[in-house]
C-alpha cells in the first residue's frame, strides 16, 4: 500500500466530491438573484415560486459544501504537511482570504435569504441575495487564485526551501489565473443551467405545467445556449495559455510524443507511455496544429521532450475528450431546446427526456476539466517549486487506506441522499406547485384557530 498514491486518491476523492457543490453554489446564487429581480420589476409571482423552489437546493448544496470543504482541508496537515511547510506563506494568507471575505459573508447573509423574506424589507431581502451570490464567487476567486498559483507560480522567492511572496499581486493574477477563472465561473453556470433545465423536464414529464416551472425550465435552457458557446471560446484561450505555460500538459492533452509541425487532431487513441506511441489512433490531418497554433504547420509540443517531466498521459488525455465531448453534447441540446422556445413550441418529448440525464453533464464535464488540469499537473504539486512525492506525510499506507474507504462510503452515501432529495423536490413541487414563501409571524399567528378558553 503505497501511502503516496493512496494519499493522492485521497485527496482526488474529497477534492471531486466537495467541488460537485461549489460548481452549483457559485452561479445558483446569481440565477436566484436574477428571480428575484424579474418579480420586483413585473410582480408576477411565478418568478417568486421558483425562486422559492431553488433557494432550497441552494442551502442544501451549500451545506454539502461547507462540510467536504472542512474535510478537504484537513488533509494538507494530516496527508500533505510538507505542501505547508514549502508553500504555506502563500497558501495560507489566500486561503484565510477566502474564509474572511467569502465564506463569512455568505454565512451571514445566507439565513436573510432563507428565511428574511417577510421578516426584513424586499430590499433587503434582495441585497442578502446578492452578497450570498457575490460571496460564492469571490470565494472561487480566492481559491482559483491559489490553484492557479500552483499551476503557474509567481510573485514569489525561495529562501532556504520556503517560498516567500515578493508581489501579491503578481501571485493572485498570476499567468494562468484570468482564463481559469474565467473558465471556471462559465462550468458553474452550464452546470446549474442544464441541473434547472433538467429537474425541470422531469416536473414536466410528470404534469406539471405551471408558469413557474416554464421560466425556470426557460432561463436554463437560455443560459445553457448562451453560455456553452462562450466557454468554448474561452477554453480555447485557456488551452493557448496552457501551451505557452504548461506545454507538457497540452503535449499529454494531445497525446502528442514529437515535438513538430503538422501534428494530427486524435480524436481516439490509447497511449502507450511504455512505447511512446499512440494505439489504434483515429485522427484528423494537422488539426491540433490548427487548433494550437491557428497554422497548419504549426509547430505543437511533444512529450518526449520532457521524459521523467510529464504527466500521465492515459488520465489526462481521455479526461480532456470527455470534457470537450460533454460540452458538445451541451451545445446541441441547449440550442435545440432555445429553438423551440425561439418558434413558441413545445418541447418534444424525447428532448425533454434527454434533459433529465443532462441534468448533471455539467458535473460530468466540471470533472473531467477539474483531472485534465489536476493530473496534468504532475509530477508537480507547485510546478517547478515542490514535487508530489516530496509533500506527501509519514501516514503509514493501510490508515490512509482505511480512511479512503470511509470517505468513499459516506461521499457514495451522501451524494445519492443528496440526488434523491432534489428528485422529491422536483415531484413534490409537480404535485403541489412551487412553494409560496413562508408568511411572517404575525401572519402565522392570525392564521391560527383561537383556542376555546376553559
Amino acid at each position: 500500500m503505497d501511502p503516496l498514491l493512496l494519499s493522492r486518491i485521497q485527496f482526488g476523492a474529497n477534492i471531486s466530491f466537495h467541488i460537485l457543490f461549489p460548481t452549483i453554489t457559485i452561479a445558483l446564487g446569481w440565477v436566484l438573484l436574477f428571480f428575484k429581480l424579474a418579480w420586483n420589476r413585473t410582480g408576477n409571482d411565478a418568478w417568486i415560486h421558483a425562486y422559492f423552489t431553488w433557494v432550497k437546493v441552494f442551502a442544501l448544496t451549500f451545506a454539502l459544501g461547507v462540510v467536504s470543504g472542512v474535510t478537504m482541508s484537513f488533509q494538507f496537515g494530516t496527508n500533505w504537511p510538507g505542501y505547508m511547510e514549502t508553500v504555506g506563506n502563500i497558501a495560507g494568507p489566500l486561503l484565510a482570504y477566502e474564509v474572511l471575505t467569502a465564506f463569512f459573508l455568505e454565512a451571514v447573509f445566507l439565513g436573510i435569504m432563507l428565511f428574511g423574506f417577510r421578516r426584513v424589507s424586499n430590499r433587503m431581502h434582495t441585497l442578502a441575495t446578492l452578497l450570498v451570490a457575490f460571496g460564492t464567487t469571490m470565494s472561487a476567486f480566492w481559491i482559483l487564485a491559489l490553484n492557479s498559483w500552483m499551476q503557474t507560480p509567481a510573485g514569489f522567492e525561495m529562501r532556504d526551501g520556503v517560498a516567500h511572496a515578493t508581489d501579491w499581486w503578481a501571485v493572485v493574477f498570476n499567468p494562468s489565473f484570468p482564463w481559469r477563472l474565467v473558465h471556471m465561473l462559465i462550468a458553474s453556470g452550464l452546470t446549474v443551467a442544464f441541473l434547472i433545465a433538467g429537474l425541470s423536464a422531469l416536473r414536466h414529464l410528470w404534469g406539471d405545467r405551471s408558469a413557474s416551472l416554464r421560466k425556470a425550465l426557460a432561463t436554463g435552457i437560455v443560459l445553457g445556449a448562451v453560455l456553452i458557446p462562450v466557454q468554448i471560446f474561452v477554453g480555447d484561450q485557456h488551452g493557448l495559455n496552457t501551451l505557452e505555460h504548461q506545454p507538457q500538459k497540452v503535449a499529454a492533452m494531445e497525446a502528442n510524443w514529437e515535438t513538430r509541425p503538422n501534428v494530427p487532431l486524435v480524436l481516439f487513441a490509447i497511449p502507450d507511455e511504455a512505447a511512446r506511441e499512440n494505439r489504434f489512433e483515429i485522427s484528423i490531418p494537422d488539426g491540433a496544429s490548427l487548433i494550437l497554433r491557428h497554422s497548419a504547420d504549426g509547430v505543437v509540443p511533444g512529450l518526449n521532450d520532457y521524459v521523467g517531466d510529464h504527466p500521465p498521459v492515459l488520465p489526462v488525455f481521455f479526461a480532456f475528450r470527455i470534457m470537450v465531448g460533454t460540452g458538445l453534447l451541451m451545445l446541441a441540446v441547449s440550442w435545440a431546446g432555445a429553438w423551440y422556445l425561439w418558434r413558441r413550441r413545445e418541447l418534444p418529448k424525447p428532448l425533454l427526456w434527454l434533459m433529465v440525464p443532462m441534468g448533471l453533464s455539467g458535473w460530468v464535464a466540471t470533472l473531467a476539466g477539474w483531472y485534465t488540469t489536476e493530473i496534468g499537473r504532475q509530477p508537480w504539486l507547485v510546478t517547478g517549486v515542490l514535487r508530489t512525492v516530496d509533500a506527501v506525510g509519514p501516514v503509514p499506507g493501510p490508515q490512509v487506506a482505511f480512511t479512503l474507504a470511509i470517505y468513499l462510503a459516506l461521499y457514495a452515501v451522501l451524494l445519492v441522499v443528496y440526488l434523491g432529495v432534489l428528485v422529491h423536490l422536483a415531484r413534490k413541487a409537480a404535485k403541489e406547485g412551487d412553494p409560496e414563501p413562508a408568511p411572517a409571524a404575525a401572519d402565522r399567528a392570525l392564521s391560527q384557530p383561537a383556542r376555546a378558553t376553559e
